[in-house]
């Protein structure tokens, strides 16, 4: 399989090339953390793209079961064909592979070429799930006892687990996986990302636009740091309204935060902070 070396889509460090790459020499599942939009979920389609693999996305909720992964078995709608279904229906009713409902990773066991799949946010359903996929990740195969048929994959998927760390993950699923931490980009690098998005940006919108993010971002007590997706939310933003770089750093105080800050602060608390902030520093001026 070839080597992830990056994508003209995404901005991808050494680091996290590296980690790629070794999950795959390993086989063995790349479980990708980091602060809500630094681009985990992105991870996992340009990796897919970049080697040409069909992506298979297993979206996880609170309400998730491994079960679900694996496949399910719709007794309801059996019994509804049965007592509804003539003659003719009959015979599908007594086929019960045809309530058989496969799920997303039986799909990537039997696909004809080698895919990529993402379990995505994975913190967010029960403590027990990721134990529950243990033997499955582990040995490429599961038993259906309806059917009394074994699932083997065919071909070994590239595994993407993200996770925001809601919660801890246990130790035993921990040791099956490759581990990163995407840290938030430095500024160069916020640069480099946007520069992908917004390649004909002013360099002294960029460079307001990238001092007042920063500035929101650092500042102590806020309850939701603005991500790496919500900046650039803000530049498309600022780009569509044609918002000059002086109205990023006007020195006038009635002007308590930049336009359009709704995009990077979501709540009424980081807003009267970030206003308060912005006025002690320019009465101390």
């Amino acid at each position: 399989m070839s080597k992830f070396q990056g994508s003209d889509q995404y901005v991808a460090t050494p680091d996290l090339m590296l980690a790629v790459n070794a999950a795959i020499t390993l086989q063995r599942p790349l479980l990708v953390k980091g602060e809500p939009g630094t681009g985990k979920t992105m991870l996992a389609e340009e990796v897919a793209a970049a080697l040409k693999m069909p992506l298979l996305q297993w979206h996880i909720k609170s309400t998730t079961k491994a079960q679900q992964g694996l496949y399910e078995y719709d007794a309801v709608s059996r019994l509804r064909d049965s007592q509804l279904a003539g003659a003719d229906g009959a015979e599908k009713v007594r086929d019960i592979r045809n309530y058989i409902v496969k799920g997303v990773l039986w799909q990537a066991f039997t696909s004809e070429q080698p895919v990529a799949l993402l379990i995505d946010e994975i913190d967010k359903a029960d403590i027990e799930f990721p134990n529950d996929l243990l033997r499955e990740l582990d040995r490429m195969e599961f038993y259906v006892y309806e059917t009394r048929e074994l699932v083997q994959a065919r071909h070994r998927p590239v595994v993407f687990i993200t996770s925001n760390n809601e919660k801890d993950l246990p130790d035993a699923f921990l040791r099956r996986c490759f581990f990163h931490y995407i840290k938030f980009p430095d500024a160069d690098t916020m640069r480099a990302i946007v520069d992908v998005h917004f390649p004909g940006l002013k360099k002294e919108l960029l460079g307001a636009a990238l001092k007042n993010f920063y500035d929101v971002r650092n500042l102590p007590g806020l309850k939701k740091k603005p991500s790496t997706s919500e900046l650039l939310d803000w530049l498309k933003l600022l780009v569509a309204e044609d918002i000059p770089a002086a109205a990023l750093h006007s020195q006038d105080e009635k002007v308590a935060v930049p336009p359009l800050v709704g995009a990077l602060l979501k709540n009424e608390q980081d807003v009267t902070l970030f206003e308060k902030l912005v006025f002690m520093q320019r009465h101390n001026r």
